[in-house]
């Protein structure tokens, strides 16, 4: 993710804005990576630390750190939006 993207998700999410109603907010903390998500990530993590990640692998790579910005974005909102309510 450019920083471009990273800043204009930021101001589309508003994770400091606590306006999710409860139910929302606690569906959204309950969203993450299932279990082959999560060994892939190590896989492919493992492999750039190696430097032996493909053009494929490194897209891949790159697709699942959007993902969990978007997701850590929208958690911060969720929570905030717990707290102050």
């Amino acid at each position: 993710m450019s920083l471009m993207e990273a800043e204009i998700l930021t101001r589309v999410i508003a994770p400091d804005d606590p306006s999710l109603e409860k139910q929302a907010a606690e569906a959204i903390l309950a969203l993450g990576f299932k279990s082959p998500d999560r060994r892939r990530m190590d896989e492919l993590a493992a492999k750039a630390r190696e430097g032996t990640l493909n053009d494929e692998e490194r897209a891949e790579a790159d697709s699942y750190e959007r993902i969990g910005h978007f997701v850590s974005l929208l958690k911060s909102k969720a929570r905030r939006s717990l707290a102050s309510s």
